[in-house]
């Protein structure tokens, strides 16, 4: 016999990034609803047959997102904060992006902060944070979207003349609430003034009053199971991604409350956790009134024996799931590893087992049969559809049924002799140095590196790798940008300038690609979130850097101006957990500093070229950081090292800088300051200032430019707006130690609204001058 395979989800974005260009033609007005509706619908057949083809016995569905799939279904929920004024009038398909983006395209609703987004636990994937209010009315539910993928499934099934039993994905009501956020009133006033204020997503922030609403949230939960089951749904997979954290207990003991009141709904249930183990959730997970519970092990330290613990605990009666097939990774599964842990579940659990990936496979490249991989790594790469076929035959393997391929992928890397070094010199006396040589006003304003990536860049780049232009004809194109660039920032009246990053694809792409030890796709894609997305590089040997990648642009820009320009790195922790790499800790450690080796060499090169502003970004400084709490020293040990050994060769008159965005700092503040970055650039205006924040207990000694305005939203804040911004910072940071700059890179914005937001940016800051000077 062969088990029940499944997978946790699939990627939403197509083979050839479909979806993301057929919604963005839409937010311009250059395709009607119904054309976009049919291009992604066209994305989600494909995605239900890939399924079919691939033998899988249960069909997943309802992952499917348009945006988020969090913000799906707050959407789907009834979730309407007041500040959205008129969101009401709007469907749900446009009422999404109107909270995502903070701009409602159909042109009916004013503009008005979108809503804060952050890291889906340690992916580079960013969720929605749903905008909660603490007498929460889920009542004016919408859940047509999730319906009409049940019934487009079931029609794609018996098409083929299948039975294939459907598996609807939700995100369960612990994880949804949790992952929330909660307004008070200030916050609530705050975000509705439109000075880009999100609410925070640290769950400590407002437990009690998430866990409040718990009451409220699961009749609409059961609602929606009971009309599944009318629709002839035989399974709900309930997302419980918080199961591998370390929960407090009275979030433990709510999870018993919580599905004692959806048990006896129609569809049988599956809870799925995923990215680690269970931990010390194990018993609160296995004992929930539920079907069966699925389980990843490609996180394990010790997957064999994480699997039997397991077992151990599970009731006799309950289905297990094992989520074998890494859905973060693209090489192909250790066949061998795999089954033994499947034979010996198997013997234990008999028809019980289930296969599956052990997360959804969102977090891949779509299909590799667009690559032409070089002969080293052929039949050792899976993207996600390869991950299809590669579950279905877990299976089989678990059975017996086939026996192992013993050819698994293995990564052979070399630590570097010397160990992490630092850079020379305390803060106080750096920064004395620099402003003596850069001679900068109070309140320098800069910008974080990138600027608009124009059609026109993008087809001189295309014409290049197609051998339509010569490298001579690429250059002068670049170097116009970039001229294009300094002359803007010129007009501007802004003080340290970037060249723009015109010749950059990616922030870590581009490195990769002057870096021996990685391999680029060409074809790649991967959803950041909403539309953006990024081709990770894939890590295959030792990371060196053969030759200077940077300097010749940088010096080129320099020489346009009598300004500062920064030369724009990125950062080894980022580098690495924004590409594909091994998941263990210890290469991790090696890799991590082979990076750092080769950015600390660009720094070295750069400064002796004159250039006195460096800036390393670790937008992922957190990203990467363990699950769970027992884990996190090292890693954090480990991450700091990295980047001061990236920078360990700076002059101390030498400025570094780092940048940071979109992710939860609370937790971290000790370790932003054990960098030791003489400015840090850091998202504040999407999160609520949720950094700011932090500093009323921490303090952070160094200087700092709090971002003044969300770069990804598509309104362009007054200077007003971005004044309180500074307002609150000057709260914490003394004047002589803060900086003005946008939230982020600005490579995904127009050149029209780029410089309307930057104009009100400078204006704002030669106000705020007068009042310090």
């Amino acid at each position: 016999m062969t088990l029940t395979s499944h997978i946790l989800g699939y990627p939403r974005i197509g083979d050839k990034r479909q979806s993301k260009f057929a919604l963005e033609k839409y937010w311009k007005g250059k395709a009607s609803k119904a054309d976009t509706q049919a291009a992604l619908q066209a994305v989600f057949d494909d995605n239900i047959a890939e399924q079919l083809n691939a033998g899988l016995s249960v069909i997943t569905t309802g992952d499917f997102a348009h945006y988020d799939l969090v913000l799906t279904q707050a959407v789907a929920f009834g979730v309407l904060p007041k500040r959205f004024a008129g969101a009401e009038k709007l469907d749900t398909f446009d009422r999404q992006f109107y909270f995502a983006r903070g701009r409602d395209h159909t042109g009916q609703l004013a503009d008005t902060a979108a809503w804060q987004m952050t890291k889906w636990f340690d992916t580079n994937y960013h969720y929605l944070v749903p905008e909660l209010d603490k007498n929460q009315d889920f009542s004016n539910t919408d859940f047509s979207q999730i319906f009409k993928q049940v019934a487009d499934a079931k029609a794609i099934i018996a098409k083929r003349g299948a039975q294939n039993p459907l598996k609807v994905v939700l995100v369960g009501p612990l994880s949804f609430l949790y992952l929330s956020s909660i307004k008070t009133n200030e916050q609530a006033h705050s975000a509705g003034c439109g000075c880009g204020h999100g609410a925070s997503a640290d769950v400590s922030a407002n437990d009690d009053d998430k866990l409040a609403l718990l009451d409220k949230i699961l009749p609409v939960y059961a609602d929606l199971l009971a009309q599944l089951g009318e629709q002839g749904v035989e399974w709900v997979q309930l997302d419980e991604p918080i199961l591998s954290l370390d929960l407090p207990n009275h979030w433990q003991q709510a999870f018993e409350r919580a599905y004692n009141g959806l048990q006896r709904t129609p569809p049988k249930l599956i809870v799925a956790s995923y990215f680690d183990t269970l931990g010390n959730n194990c018993n609160v997970a296995v004992n929930l009134p539920v079907s069966g519970i699925h389980i990843d092990i490609t996180r394990a330290k010790s997957p064999k024996q994480y699997a039997a613990q397991v077992i151990d605990q599970l009731p006799t009666h309950k289905i297990l799931s094992i989520g074998v097939v890494d859905g973060r990774s693209v090489w192909t599964t250790d066949q061998v590893a795999a089954s033994d842990v499947l034979t010996a579940a198997y013997e234990r659990l008999g028809e019980r087992l289930w296969v599956g990936s052990g997360s959804s496979l969102l977090h891949l490249p779509v299909d590799l049969a667009h690559e032409t991989l070089p002969s080293a790594l052929h039949g050792k790469l899976a993207f996600a559809k390869q991950k299809l076929s590669e579950v279905a035959l877990c299976a089989r393997l678990a059975t017996g049924e086939i026996a192992p391929d013993d050819t698994a992928s293995q990564i052979k890397l070399t630590p570097l002799a010397d160990t992490a070094k630092v850079r020379a010199g305390e803060f106080a006396e750096r920064y004395a140095k620099q402003n003596e040589r850069l001679n900068l006003p109070l309140l320098p304003t800069t910008t974080i590196g990138s600027f608009p990536q124009t059609d026109q860049i993008r087809k001189a780049r295309s014409d290049w790798n197609k051998g339509v232009i010569d490298d001579a004809a690429y250059e002068r194109a670049m170097k116009a940008e970039i001229q294009k660039a300094v002359d803007e920032q010129e007009k501007l009246g802004i003080d340290v300038l970037v060249h723009g990053e015109a010749e950059r694809t990616d922030m870590v792409e581009y490195f990769a690609k002057y870096m021996d030890g990685f391999w680029l796709s060409a074809n790649g894609w991967v959803q950041s979130y909403g539309t953006r997305c990024v081709r990770p590089p894939i890590v295959v040997g030792d990371i060196s850097r053969p030759k200077a990648m940077t300097v010749d642009w940088t010096v080129y820009a320099q020489s346009l101006t009598d300004k500062p320009m920064k030369g724009m790195l990125t950062g080894p922790v980022t580098i690495l957990n924004w590409s594909f790499a091994p998941s263990d800790a210890a290469s991790r450690d090696v890799l991590r500093l082979q990076i750092a080796e080769a950015i600390n060499q660009e720094v070295s090169d750069l400064q002796d070229a004159g250039i006195a502003i460096v800036q390393i970004d670790e937008p992922a400084f957190r990203e990467g950081l363990p699950l769970k709490t027992a884990d996190q020293a090292h890693y954090w040990q480990q991450a700091v090292a990295a980047f001061k050994h990236s920078c360990s060769i700076a002059h101390k008159d030498t400025q570094i800088h780092t940048h940071m965005c979109y992710s939860s700092f609370h937790d971290c503040l000790a370790h932003i300051s054990a960098m030791d970055a003489d400015v840090i650039t850091i998202e504040t205006a999407r999160s609520g200032l949720q950094l700011l924040d932090a500093f009323k207990g921490n303090g952070y000694h160094n200087a700092i430019g709090p971002g003044v305005y969300d770069i990804h939203s598509p309104r362009t804040p007054s200077a007003n707006d971005m004044q309180v911004v500074i307002d609150e910072a000057v709260k914490y940071v003394p004047v002589e130690r803060l900086w003005i700059n946008p939230d982020c890179g600005l490579k995904t914005r127009g050149w029209e609204e780029t410089i309307a937001a930057l104009a009100n940016m400078v204006s704002m800051t030669k106000a705020v001058r007068q009042l310090y000077s």
